[in-house]
């Protein structure tokens, strides 16, 4: 297995975009978007796992079968997600016994 290594140059640029990011996720925090501010959180968290999966643990260059298992782990977690915003979204529709 050929190991790939990337420049300190792309370390060091992936790094500063994680860092601009973070800033941004502070910055939105206070900024009063109503229900936008929690997608946008969640964008900018996303892009950051992203980078973080992609550069850090050296996804690009993993092979086919890792690259499926990761691919099955955040299909897992959207299911799970999907699970939970199902029932917080439908806990109002059905009336509660004795209530």
């Amino acid at each position: 297995m050929s190991e790939h290594v990337d420049s300190v140059k792309t370390y060091t640029a992936v790094w500063l975009i994680l860092l601009v990011l973070t800033g941004v996720t502070t910055g939105v925090a206070y900024i009063d978007l109503g229900a936008f501010s929690v997608v946008v959180a969640l964008v900018i968290a996303a892009v950051k796992m992203l980078l973080v999966a992609l550069f850090f643990m050296h996804m690009r260059h993993s092979t086919r079968l890792t690259q499926l298992a990761a691919a099955g782990a955040f299909l897992w977690l959207f299911i799970m997600m999907a699970f939970t915003l199902a029932d917080v979204w439908t806990r109002g529709l059905v009336g509660t016994p004795g209530r």
